[in-house]
């Protein structure tokens, strides 16, 4: 390896080399310092010159007595099947242990080809009726989740990785990437998930928030990476929850400030939406593999602004959004979801006869349809007070409260089998007079509502 001292300048975690040949983008390299040794990686390149990421930062680095030594590698991740129980660090180092690899993979991973795609079908089970029954996951979905600075998201993930499953009863796994994650939170992962035997089925990696800021570029696609060895080499289906991507972009923000980019939204490089792509766009299905990549990346948006570049770019990439409710959290009701608000565009094709029950779209469309009644009352109420409502008003406000209390809240260690949860809806669904409920046909509501 051919070692260079020619650093011109040190900016945040990125140094600036110059009088390079015969490297490539992306490759990794060894940079010494007093003796000390860190890793980096080319992050851009320009005829002689090149601008590198450094993983461990650059504290300390002087320009004059830096060495630099180029690998001829691009960054990889050993993956083995039994990585599959233990926890590893945003870069994909193993926390404990050691973990003996079967290949090595570039984490950039490879795009897959528009024409082999299959359309995301077959639904996976949450547990959680406002998502299971509302605004279904199926597999191969990108399904984000848009939270706001203290609202219970992360309660909520944790409780989608320990109680996701498919009816199908094939192999499942998750994979859980936590980026820019408080030291309390990454605790709490790791504890929810060894005290009930979820950690068996769960690749983790964890990048804190005193991690490099660089390092939690890799993260995702270390996660990633994980996740397409075992769905298209071992056959598995797979869940990959990523949390926060809103620590993720600012980094990213952080990076492209320090190469001196002209910024675009809010600061933000204008290659963001491009960027998130080449996360998102690894789940899918692929023609000819049995596994499959599904996705849940948690966001939360600053202050509360779905305008925001970050999710309202994350919007155009995904199918749908699974957004929480800062009113309904205050109310005490958990998962706090925005049911109004929220969307899954793929549900049609992993519901209903044969893949859930039959009566699943019809009770769907019905509580949507009941949801924006009552929205339309609520109004009304601020303007004429309850005075003026009918008896079938009164009914759709009884119906309502009982919704969010019953249906929508549930506990934390509260697992709902979609059956249960359709039960749960049409026990709520009698309070509404029959010749208002149009979205449910005549047999259906013969056979689940009275029973005959």
């Amino acid at each position: 390896m051919i070692e260079y001292q020619t650093l011109t300048q040190v900016t945040g975690p990125l140094i600036f080399l110059e009088g390079i040949k015969n490297v490539g983008y992306g490759e990794i390299v060894e940079i010494e310092t007093d003796g000390e040794r860190r890793r980096g990686q080319i992050l851009e390149l320009n005829r002689d010159k090149a601008i590198i990421e450094v993983f461990e930062g650059t504290r300390g680095m002087d320009v004059k007595k830096t060495k630099v030594r180029f690998t001829g590698k691009t960054m990889s991740l050993g993956v083995s099947k039994d990585m599959v129980g233990s926890v590893f660090s945003g870069l994909g180092e193993p926390l404990k242990g050691r973990i003996v690899a079967e290949e090595e993979l570039d984490i950039q991973g490879k795009p897959i080809n528009p024409s082999a795609r299959e359309y995301p079908k077959e639904f996976i089970e949450t547990g959680i009726s406002s998502i299971d029954l509302m605004n279904s996951l199926v597999r191969g979905q990108k399904l984000p989740i848009f939270s706001g600075v203290g609202l219970p998201h992360t309660e909520l993930i944790t409780q989608i990785a320990k109680q996701a499953r498919l009816l199908t009863g094939e192999d499942f796994l998750i994979v859980f990437a936590g980026m820019g994650i408080g030291y309390d939170e990454a605790r709490y992962f790791r504890e929810e998930f060894e005290k009930t035997g979820a950690l068996e089925r769960i690749v983790l990696f964890l990048n804190t928030a005193t991690d490099p800021a660089i390092e939690r570029l890799a993260t995702p696609r270390v996660a990633l990476t994980a996740a397409e060895h075992f769905a298209w080499n071992l056959d598995y289906h797979v869940l990959v929850v990523l949390t926060d991507m809103t620590s993720y972009c600012n980094s990213l923000r952080e990076v492209s400030s320090a190469k001196e980019e002209i910024p675009s939204r809010r600061g933000y490089p204008s290659y963001l939406y491009t960027d998130l792509a080449t996360i998102y766009e690894r789940s899918g299905r692929i023609t000819g593999k049995k596994g499959s990549i599904t996705m849940v990346p948690v966001l939360t948006m600053p202050e509360d602004d779905i305008t925001h570049p970050i999710p309202d770019l994350t919007g155009y990439i995904t199918e749908g959004q699974v957004l929480l409710s800062r009113d309904l959290f205050r109310k005490g009701v958990y998962p706090p979801v925005d049911l109004l608000s929220s969307l899954s565009r793929l549900m049609s094709k992993g519901v209903g006869r044969g893949l859930t029950r039959d009566d699943h779209k019809s009770m769907s469309n019905q509580c949507y349809a009941n949801l924006a009644e009552v929205e339309k009352l609520r109004a009304l109420i601020s303007i004429i007070g309850e005075e003026g409502l009918t008896e079938t008003d009164k009914r759709y406000l009884e119906w309502a409260n009982r919704f969010e209390r019953e249906f929508i809240n549930q506990d934390e260690n509260e697992r709902r089998g979609i059956k249960q949860s359709l039960e749960k809806a049409w026990e709520l669904l009698s309070i509404i007079p029959e010749e208002r409920l149009k979205r449910i046909e005549k047999d259906l509501m013969k056979r689940y509502m009275r029973g005959e």
